[in-house]
């Protein structure tokens, strides 16, 4: 297909802004036609206008053919082809075997929305029914159930052109919830975001859904995702990012005369702790799969093992060293865009220069430009417990060793950490009720706890949390990544006393959907 670098506003693509921007090649620092137009404020304003109007019927529209519409998505993604992910691949300098499995993770969370949907229960339905006849005061038939928030802003994200991104985890969720989307594509794969937004608006025409329903922006400055942040008819943001821009993202949506929900993700150094016994027994196996963690994507995933926690001093002497042989195996990578490789470097060699910190490894030097290094750096528990710094995320493939004495150092290193997405523990059997304490700990500060396995590797299911408290995200209430999503976008609405014609069919006596509910107390269909 052709790659036009419009915005599309609702049905309408439209190129009014005077700005221009190109993707760059990051293996080649070469430039990708055509140029982009960078969304103006009025063009930014049409956008969200036309969510709002499309919201009216779109919240209404019944969650089977919410589902169909989600499926037809995922088909017209697939239709695209090899196009697309040729496209990808010159965008962000990943493997093609990467994006076709990431094109994948894409369409199936699609699907699995839509499956939400035509089962139906996920609105929570709740009914109490009435007494009139209850005294001394009669008791109200009270019937409660979830409802789409409004029109959502949605900012893609750089590391997942696709998953995270114009039609991601994100967008698929608020439209599954009955939201209507404008997303603010990500500056490094515009071409790419454009053949997907083309692919939603083909579904939106072959499903019948309202115009207005999805729009997309482009923009590279930070002009553009404030207009939609600070418009008063977008009623949710969802964000994966820096800290630096959620933090920015939440504190204006904060400000706003009516303040909106704002679901940043915004960094994690997701902790690894290996006991002793785990050390001992298979420490060669742990030093490889930590490795192989640590530069998987060239360290640019959100659960990329950043600062890692070990006990016993020969114990962890003899771990570096056979972690360190695997880290200098390992070659260079291209890294998805040139701010990003600048970033890495200056907090790396940030990082190398802190009180107490030494390298103990680097990968194969990089020969190209824009390629990352992997590195290793070791730091003793005191100096990690008094350098807040340390505890700072380092986007890119390096990680952090924090050797501690005894269990009570690992306890202290645990009760000081921040808030994460997640946390590991590596242990034998007979280890994990001498250390429940720890566990104890860490159920505190992250949003998913691992036991033997590495944080890199999100599965995309009904179970899963992708979340974690601040500073990882801005609510650690919910997840950006599994069926539970949906509630971002979503809040509680109770009907009380209404006439079961006005009910909405969830809340109908006669339950026509035959979805699980909450009766007087108790589940059932």
């Amino acid at each position: 297909m052709k790659i036009t670098g419009q915005n599309f506003l609702g049905s309408q693509r439209s190129g009014k802004g005077d700005r221009r921007f190109s993707a760059i090649n990051p293996e080649t620092s070469t430039k990708l036609s055509p140029d982009f137009l960078e969304a103006s404020e009025e063009e930014v304003h049409t956008a969200i206008v036309k969510a709002h109007e499309a919201f009216k019927e779109y919240r209404q529209i019944d969650g089977l053919r919410r589902a169909e519409f989600l499926e037809c998505i995922a088909d017209e993604i697939e239709n695209l082809g090899g196009d697309l992910i040729q496209r990808c691949c010159a965008e962000t300098g990943l493997p093609e075997a990467r994006i076709t499995g990431e094109r994948a993770r894409t369409t199936n969370q699609l699907r699995l929305f839509s499956s939400v949907l035509r089962e139906g229960s996920w609105v929570q339905a709740r009914i109490d029914t009435g007494d009139p006849s209850r005294t001394p005061i009669p008791k109200p038939d009270l019937r409660n159930m979830q409802i789409a928030l409004g029109p959502v802003g949605i900012f893609g994200a750089s590391n997942f052109p696709l998953a995270f991104s114009v039609a991601g985890g994100d967008t698929a969720s608020a439209l599954a919830a009955g939201c209507t989307v404008v997303i603010k594509a990500h500056w490094a794969h515009p071409g790419t975001s454009e053949m997907i937004g083309s692919a939603i608006l083909k579904a939106i025409q072959e499903c019948a859904m309202p115009d207005g329903t999805f729009s997309m922006v482009h923009g590279k400055s930070v002009d553009v995702g404030m207009a939609i942040v600070n418009h008063p008819n977008i009623k949710a943001i969802g964000f994966t990012g820096s800290f630096a821009g959620g933090k920015a993202i939440f504190d204006a949506a904060a400000r706003r005369t009516e303040p909106i929900p704002v679901y940043a993700e915004m960094g994690s150094v997701n902790p690894v702790f290996i006991l002793p016994g785990a050390m001992r027994s298979r420490g060669n196996e742990i030093a490889s799969g930590l490795a192989s963690s640590i530069s998987l994507g060239v360290g640019q995933f959100c659960t990329n093992p950043g600062v890692v926690i070990t006990e016993g001093t020969e114990l962890s002497e003899n771990f570096y060293g056979e972690l360190a042989n695997n880290i200098a195996g390992i070659e260079a990578g291209i890294m998805l865009t040139d701010a990003i490789h600048k970033a890495y470097d200056e907090k790396r060699n940030k990082l190398m220069h802190e009180p107490g910190v030494k390298e103990l490894a680097r990968g194969r030097s990089s020969v190209k430009s824009g390629e990352g290094e992997v590195a290793l750096f070791q730091v003793n528990s005191v100096e990690f417990l008094e350098n807040n710094h340390l505890e700072e995320e380092v986007f890119g493939p390096s990680s952090l060793m924090v050797s501690g004495n005894t269990k009570e150092d690992l306890l202290s290193v645990a009760s000081k950490i921040g808030g994460h997405l997640t946390a590991s523990v590596f242990a034998e059997e007979d280890e994990l009720e001498d250390y429940r304490d720890l566990i104890l700990l860490l159920e505190q500060k992250v949003g998913r706890l691992i036991i033997n396995g590495f944080p890199t590797g999100v599965e995309v299911s009904h179970a899963m949390n992708h979340g974690g408290p601040f500073p990882a995200t801005t609510n650690d209430r919910t997840t950006s990544v599994g069926t539970t999503a949906m509630y971002r976008f979503t809040r509680p609405v109770c009907y009380q006393n209404f006439p079961d014609r006005l009910l909405p069919e969830e809340l109908k006596e006669k339950n026509p959907r035959n979805i699980w509910r909450l009766l007087d107390g108790e589940w059932t269909r």
